[in-house]
């Protein structure tokens, strides 16, 4: 009998104690930030966020860890490293096609970017400097 008395009553308190205001509930589901297009008028302070340096970039070392393993032994017919005789042929084409090589990839098997990802366009680009600087 104890237990049918107190189970109302106990449900009764639990209702008055998690039962939150309005303002809690508002306050918890609201939006975390805005977005403002550049040009428009934006209601409120304005931040602008700074691309974050990844310090320098170091071509021989992103050679070695991105595009060695291919140019290095010549693996699906990619042109050696330093070797004058397998970059003949692609250098006559001229650097644009080389750089676009480079960033795009050549089918079958150059990947785009040569599997250097986090890689900028410049910087794909200072990799194939690199690779056609060492052919004498």
């Amino acid at each position: 009998m104890k237990k049918i008395f107190l189970l109302p009553v106990f449900c009764i308190g639990m209702t008055v104690v998690a039962d939150p205001s309005d303002e809690a509930i508002i306050a918890r589901i609201q939006k975390v930030g805005t977005v403002c297009v550049q040009g428009t008028d934006c209601a409120g302070p304005q931040q602008t966020v700074a691309p974050v340096a990844t310090g320098s970039f170091d071509v021989a070392s992103v050679y070695d860890q991105s595009c060695a393993t291919c140019h290095n032994l010549g693996v699906a017919d990619a042109p050696k490293f330093a070797d004058a005789s397998d970059w003949a042929s692609r250098i006559t084409k001229g650097m644009d096609a080389l750089y676009n090589s480079g960033i795009n990839g050549m089918l079958p098997a150059m990947p785009a970017r040569g599997m250097c990802f986090n890689c900028s366009d410049d910087e794909i680009k200072a990799l194939v400097d690199y690779m056609v600087d060492a052919v004498p």
